[in-house]
């Protein structure tokens, strides 16, 4: 990793947004869940969140339930691309940018070397195993 890119885990401090959608990411098992803080990165959202499924269906089960759990909130995409292909599925938040890949177009398009000025924060099990306690 280049020195450029800062890298943390997290738990705390993420927007309520960002929090649920990756534990609804996490819960379908979906791997390699990263938030890329670009909030002091030239961009034109506050956060990616970037995230594999194994395979087609995995990749549409993990897109919709990150919809299913932000429309909870009352947030609904302003655009979602990819859905019918599942090879890479884009939901537009606004300030909240969702990229569900394949394996082969996530190491592709490697999104964390491309905003490798953004602060990336992987994502952990122990993060979303501490978010699902806390909805029961």
């Amino acid at each position: 990793m280049s020195e450029a890119v800062k890298k943390r885990t997290v738990s705390r401090g993420l927007p309520d947004e960002v929090r649920t959608a990756a534990r609804a990411a996490l819960d379908k098992k979906a791997t390699d869940v990263t938030v890329l803080d670009l909030r002091h990165a030239a961009a034109f959202a506050d956060y990616f969140l970037i995230c594999t499924g194994q395979n087609p269906r995995q990749v549409k089960a993990i897109a919709d339930a990150i919809e299913d759990a932000l429309r909870e909130l009352g947030r609904r995409p302003a655009h979602v691309e990819g859905y019918e292909r599942a090879e890479w599925i884009l939901m537009d938040y606004f300030d909240l940018i969702v990229h569900v890949f394949s394996p082969q177009l996530r190491t592709f398009y490697a999104l964390e070397r491309l905003w490798g000025s953004a602060t990336q924060i992987d994502v952990a099990e122990p993060f979303a195993a501490a978010h699902r306690t806390s909805r029961r």
